[in-house]
């Protein structure tokens, strides 16, 4: 019988591989390589946990039956919760289909539907990590774009559908 390897352990295997030859080759440049994954794994570990936690937190408290709740409002109040039930929006999209088909039968119009998509890109748990490569500026800016233009994409859905 073949003890045969996962796929899964190609890649860390390969990458393995390439470090045993590295430190047999040139063990200057093995080490330094080793630091820079240090430092870089010492920057990103705080971000995870602050990622696990923010997940943990909208994962805990905003549920379907929530969104449900308060997307029925009326008037520009029914925008603001779309884009911040799509903010916070977790899980696999295939997971919201059937929520926002029921919400489209008891009325909810396409462009909503099409805003709360739009706004699903916009992920909390993340933005510790984004802000770790960027800054709070681009951030701030790339988030306010987003909603903006998702607002526009829905009226501009709403207004292609009425005919």
């Amino acid at each position: 019988m073949k003890n045969k390897i996962p796929k899964a352990w190609y890649f860390p295997i390969t990458v393995l591989t390439i470090y045993l030859l590295l430190l047999i080759l040139d063990k200057s440049l093995f080490f330094s390589s080793i630091s820079s994954f240090y430092n870089i794994l010492l920057k990103v570990i705080p971000v995870f946990i602050a990622v696990f936690v923010l997940m943990t937190i909208t994962n805990h408290f905003i549920t379907p039956k929530f969104i449900l709740k308060h997307i029925r409002k009326r008037g520009i109040k029914k925008w603001f919760f779309v884009i911040i039930g799509g903010i916070l929006s977790s899980g696999p999209i295939y997971m919201w289909y059937p929520l926002l088909a029921d919400l489209k039968e008891k009325g909810l119009n396409k462009g909503l539907i099409a805003c709360f998509l739009y706004n699903r890109a916009i992920k909390i748990p993340l933005l510790p990590l984004i802000v770790l490569y960027f800054n709070w500026k681009f951030v701030v800016i790339l988030i306010l774009v987003m909603i903006f233009v998702s607002v526009i994409q829905g009226i501009l859905i709403d207004k292609a559908l009425e005919k």
